[in-house]
């Protein structure tokens, strides 16, 4: 087991590693729409929130030596299900061609305050 730590993506809220890679799998932890240089939240707009959620786990996929390709899996949390369309549009776009199995949910609130959360699943060919 490797932890996974990039200044691409912010630092942890809490007791976990950005991700950690075992074998050939890497395991995203949630991450939110924080800009990694100020570890602010960087909008209210749920695209917004979700361009930034989806880049920072980009930062760490990369950092693992990994691509956006390599990424089989994400659930994407979410307090409002009504938006889900605005970060479909998003996420869509973000994605292109590539399209990981996904799952999304409401809950009821998130760390921080955020509107979104994603967390991601990789695997190295």
């Amino acid at each position: 087991m490797k932890p996974i730590k990039t200044s691409g993506a912010p630092q942890a809220v809490g007791p976990y590693s950005q991700g950690v890679l075992v074998k050939d799998t890497l395991y995203v932890s949630g991450q939110i729409p924080f800009d990694p240089k100020t570890n602010q939240l960087i909008s209210h707009d749920i695209q917004d929130q979700t361009r930034q959620s989806l880049t920072n786990i980009l930062a760490i996929v990369e950092e693992a030596g990994l691509k956006k390709e390599h990424i089989v899996r994400c659930t994407v949390y979410m307090t409002n299900l009504s938006d889900f369309s605005l970060m479909n549009e998003v996420y869509s776009s973000f994605f292109g061609e590539h399209k990981p199995a996904r799952a999304a949910v409401e809950v009821r609130r998130l760390p921080k305050d955020v509107m979104v959360e994603i967390d991601a699943i990789a695997i190295k060919p």
